[in-house]
């Protein structure tokens, strides 16, 4: 046997190493100190004779060499995984990690899981709600599903992808505040209480400008409320405090139970992506996939 896979050990940190660029990140993630990485890398660079790191101010890259053996150390740990999950494959019954949005999670997710329990009962589901993009390796999550207003997600080393299609926007709000303000038109909403978003992705600018309208004055119009998630913009529309623009996957059960009314169909031009995560080396991926299968029978 090769006598360079004694530093099987040294082998791992680098490869944690290199794939977040940080010592102290890979310290992290493998349970050891900061040094004890610092150390590895020495000793390997000394039994390897190669250099595999360069620092640029703060900054850690990668040297040609690295990028080599990273690629090989991935491959080979990948099918190493690979081989320990045929033999502790976990069978179909279990429990499951799930996170997202915690709009998401509240407004779709738990609604929806009896419908999953009717399937799957001998399968449990953790929900983790959260606005972060949790690691999922780190926490312990088996499924992640995340939302971007771009084409692309950049996907984390060593996780599989699978895009679950768009989600659009739309002005929504009470009966009540509906009757009230008697709206028939885009342009009746110049006159209107908007609630806004904190992050302007979807913002009540665009969709005005989307229209041919100007966006100046309604926008200026007070009061408003700014909210940070769709869930509260849902909470305040619900309570008649104004017209907000809302994920449909978010309240179509709202809408249809005649909480919720949908003013026109007229999305903002801004549309979420959604995506699910998961590790595809999980012993537990038999549950995983009809996690996943479910889910994309699901959305709307």
């Amino acid at each position: 046997m090769d006598k360079r896979l004694r530093y099987l050990n040294a082998l791992r940190c680098f490869e944690s190493a290199a794939r977040l660029q940080s010592y102290t990140q890979a310290a992290s993630e493998l349970n050891i100190t900061q040094a004890a990485v610092s150390q590895q890398m020495r000793q390997l660079e000394t039994a390897l004779e190669v250099k595999l790191f360069v620092r640029k101010g703060r900054n850690m890259h990668l040297t040609e060499a690295a990028e080599v053996l990273l690629t090989s150390t991935q491959g080979a740990f990948n099918r190493l995984i690979d081989g320990l999950n045929q033999i502790q494959m976990q069978e179909m019954a279990g429990s499951l990690t799930i996170t997202s949005t915690q709009s998401f999670c509240s407004l779709w997710l738990m609604p929806n899981l009896c419908s999953f329990y009717d399937a799957y009962d001998d399968i449990q589901i953790r929900v983790l709600g959260s606005n972060r993009l949790e690691d999922i390796r780190l926490n312990h999550i088996d499924v992640a599903i995340r939302f971007s207003t771009k084409a692309d997600l950049a996907c984390p080393t060593g996780l599989e992808q699978i895009y679950l299609g768009g989600d659009k926007s739309y002005p929504v709000c009470s009966a009540n505040y509906k009757a009230k303000l008697d709206l028939k038109t885009p342009a009746d909403l110049a006159r209107c209480d908007l609630i806004h978003h904190d992050d302007n992705k979807v913002s009540w600018k665009e969709w005005f400008e989307a229209q041919g309208l100007c966006a100046t004055s309604a926008c200026a119009k007070g009061p408003h409320t700014r909210v940070s998630s769709n869930d509260l913009a849902l909470s305040a529309a619900l309570k008649g405090q104004g017209v907000a623009l809302v994920s449909k996957e978010l309240f179509l059960d709202f809408q249809q139970a005649g909480l919720i009314v949908q003013l026109f169909d007229i999305p903002h031009p801004v549309v979420w992506q959604r995506y699910v995560l998961y590790d595809p080396h999980s012993p537990k991926r038999k549950r995983i996939q009809v996690f996943i299968d479910w889910l994309i029978d699901s959305l709307p």
